[in-house]
């Protein structure tokens, strides 16, 4: 069989004449069937081996190995640097203040590199090339279908980076370390076990939990820290509400074990005073966590755990700003609109000998969005 075919307008070639073609040959055939003329094809360099053929190669290289080197900063900065909240004066603040736009640009610079090293090696080691294809519509056609993949391989020999063992080195170290970064993104919050401590893991209790037989008072923010102000039923009028967090007398003047109770994702409660005469349903088991018209619920929204800041005292709904969940206070914060599909947690709560809010125990169900272990409540 000749190894010449010919492709004219009335001639297509049979399957058996399609295998007996070598990848050149189907790639000539594809760009004569695509009617795609090449005007003009110059290699980059033409004499192979060159020092200045070299040295781009190594440019391009270099650019890959910076995206591979930036990559596996961010991933250790994303693990290492300190990124827990650290108020202004205080030690280790700038740290944390860096830990944001540390992971920004490293990450930011790792893709920004990979893609000047793409420039780079399409302009300094890709032919220059000129084609002129007349376009046609219609799908393709099998021949088509079957020489689309020889054009490609062999458009691949053109660009010469089959023999450019360098770059494909440096380039699929950075594509692997970048493909690492990203699952470090997308991992990074589960590299902790949360069940490690057992029975009392994190997400079965939170900062409201009495510990040796200590009382938790409810506690409200006044913006200085040293200043201790508990909560008394005659602090609200019936339609208010009040953020508040859980405090011990044995955390009077440690500012590290008061701030830790404010910073707490799962310490936020509202205390809410409903109106007097207002009806109430209540769930079985629960009957009791409230305080006459005051009801102690958490603040974060069982959707995806933001901080339901919002009362709307004429009709008793709670609300979440993320995604307009809302919460009916007076049918135990059951949601009645929007994504979230679990009531808030209510805190058992009451007034002691001296007239302050405590709570009587932690909450009875987790606390913010579900989770596997999670289990079903009504």
């Amino acid at each position: 069989m000749s190894s010449e075919v010919s492709t004219g307008s009335d001639r297509r070639p049979t399957k058996e004449e399609l295998d007996a073609m070598s990848p050149e040959q189907l790639a000539r055939l594809a760009g004569e069937l695509d009617e795609v003329e090449v005007v003009h094809n110059t290699p980059a360099f033409p004499i192979p081996g060159t020092r200045a053929e070299k040295r781009a190669e190594r440019s391009v290289a270099l650019w890959f190995v910076i995206s591979a080197i930036s990559m596996i900063a961010f991933v250790v900065a994303f693990i290492a640097w300190p990124w827990e909240y650290v108020n202004v004066g205080e030690p280790g603040h700038a740290l944390y203040n860096l830990y944001t736009p540390v992971i920004g640009f490293t990450f930011g610079f790792s893709v920004l590199s990979i893609g000047i090293a793409v420039i780079q090696m399409v302009k300094k080691l890709f032919p220059e090339e000129t084609s002129v294809q007349q376009r046609h519509d219609g799908p393709s056609t099998d021949v088509d279908r079957a020489t689309f993949l020889a054009q490609v391989a062999d458009a691949g020999k053109g660009t010469t980076i089959g023999r450019r063992k360098l770059i494909i080195r440096s380039a699929g170290l950075a594509a692997a370390v970048a493909g690492i970064g990203t699952g470090v993104v997308a991992l990074g919050g589960i590299i902790r076990n949360p069940w490690a401590e057992g029975d009392n893991a994190p997400l079965w209790h939170t900062g409201w939990r009495p510990e040796n037989g200590e009382t938790v008072y409810l506690r409200t923010d006044t913006g200085i820290l040293s200043e201790i102000a508990r909560v008394r039923p005659e602090d609200m009028e019936p339609g208010a509400m009040m953020t508040v967090f859980p405090y011990r007398e044995s955390e009077r003047g440690n500012e590290e074990e008061l701030l830790h109770a404010q910073r707490a994702s799962d310490a936020p409660v509202m205390l809410i005073r409903l109106r007097p005469g207002t009806e109430v349903t209540k769930r079985p088991g629960q009957e009791n966590f409230n305080y006459g018209d005051f009801y102690a619920w958490s603040k974060v929204c069982t959707h995806l755990g933001c901080p339901t800041s919002l009362y709307q005292a004429q009709d008793n709904r709670i609300l979440c700003p993320c995604h307009q969940s809302q919460f009916l206070a007076t049918q135990d914060a059951e949601p009645v609109f929007g994504p979230a599909a679990r009531p808030l947690p209510q805190l058992p709560i009451t007034v002691n000998e001296e007239g302050f809010f405590v709570a009587r125990s932690d909450f009875v169900e987790p606390v913010g969005p579900a989770f596997w272990e999670r289990p079903k409540t009504t």
